[in-house]
């Protein structure tokens, strides 16, 4: 094969895969959705949801567990979707467990949003297994004591129900675990009791406190907190920077380091939660809206007031049903700006990117190698 034949079938190579890529690319999200699993409740719709796991829980993994089955606890932010019994078998590294709800309601299960769920395949389900006691259903288990995402699809609705679930590591045997478990239904007495004591800001009080401050801010008067991002001497773009939150009940948290925007000689920061719930942030008396769409975990572009020292935030969440606003303390530190391929989910996209660029080299070279052969068989013969 002559150069000019070679270059003509790379082009003819190159024109189909562009081609695919644009009908792959032009159809719909929902193109590969399963029939009739295609609608998702309103929030009004939801029961009003249940706290799940308690304060302080660190994640236990397989690694940290002996192998075996145990039985224990699995708490569901909805009544609806109650487990009764939680069967758990840990096997080399990984684990499963077998939920068993007393009801026959729900015909498929999956483990993500409502959103994600509706537009899923019908292989990407987990589908009920009936049994005398009610329905049980097997999934696997990253972690103990983390919380995630679980869709239920109804019977009688055809639609699906968003869930937050916690298999909770209190009930396994001492002797299975590598290390203690902390006594979390102490730690969270000692917490409502403090609470009781000293009180919580209601959602109420620190939108009045914001619309306080709103209200100072245009008198010129001294706010309740910075509100400008600080100065900042770096050329325009995007870097990282390491950033501590402290306050809230522990259970949420953001991602570590985190992106830092400088634009036109001033900080920005972009936070990623661990949570999809939150709605929007308060700094210094400002709200800001979650960016993130699709069910993905919440996300916010705040102005970095100052670095070194704790900047006062709020943070209003739904994820107990009822919004509740709960204050944070962040600190950025200054020393610690790197650039953005720091960031783990930067890093991410970079192996994804170079693992997609290897893919298509990989198989121009097999093209290439396969045909040189194909060659050398044709000028032996």
């Amino acid at each position: 094969m002559n150069t000019r034949s070679f270059t003509g079938q790379l082009k003819i190579y190159a024109a189909v895969i562009a081609a695919v890529l644009v009908i792959v690319l032009s159809m719909p999200e929902n193109a590969f959705a399963a029939p009739g699993y295609e609608e998702v409740a309103s929030s009004s719709e939801m029961s009003s949801a249940l706290t799940v796991g308690k304060y302080g829980m660190v994640p236990i993994y397989p690694r940290d567990i002996k192998d075996g089955k145990y039985h224990v606890t699995t708490e569901s932010s909805s009544s609806f979707f109650h487990v009764v019994d939680t069967k758990l078998t840990v096997k080399k590294n990984k684990m499963k467990a077998v939920l068993l709800i007393a009801s026959y309601s729900y015909k498929c299960i999956y483990l993500g949003s409502a959103e994600e769920a509706a537009k899923a395949p019908l292989e990407d389900y987990i589908m009920a297994e009936d049994s005398d006691l009610g329905t049980t259903f097997e999934i696997p288990v990253k972690a103990l004591n983390q919380e995630f995402r679980m869709a239920a699809f109804s019977k009688r609705k055809k639609k699906w129900y968003d869930r937050l679930m916690v298999v909770d590591a209190s009930t396994l045997p001492a002797s299975a675990v590598s290390f203690t478990v902390p006594d979390y239904n102490r730690i969270e007495s000692a917490i409502e009791l403090y609470d009781q004591e000293n009180g919580t800001n209601t959602r109420e009080e620190l939108e009045k406190r914001a619309a306080k401050a709103k209200k100072k801010a245009k008198k010129g008067e001294e706010s309740d907190g910075a509100t400008e991002p600080a100065d900042i001497d770096m050329p325009d773009g995007t870097y990282s920077i390491e950033v501590n939150m402290t306050g809230g009940s522990g259970r949420a948290s953001v991602s570590s380091p985190t992106w830092l925007i400088v634009k036109d000689g001033k900080a920005y920061a972009r936070l990623l939660w661990s949570s999809s719930y939150y709605d929007f942030m308060i700094v210094g008396g400002r709200k800001y809206l979650n960016e993130s769409k699709n069910g993905g975990n919440s996300t916010f572009t705040i102005p970095i007031t100052q670095f070194d020292t704790t900047m006062s935030v709020v943070g209003d969440t739904t994820s107990m049903g009822d919004p509740v606003a709960i204050g944070y303390k962040l600190t950025f530190y200054f020393d610690s700006i790197s650039t953005r391929n720091k960031i783990p989910q930067e890093a991410a996209r970079g192996v994804i990117l170079l693992a997609a660029v290897i893919a298509v080299l990989g198989g121009i070279l097999n093209y290439v190698l396969k045909k040189r052969a194909e060659k050398k068989i044709y000028h032996k013969r």
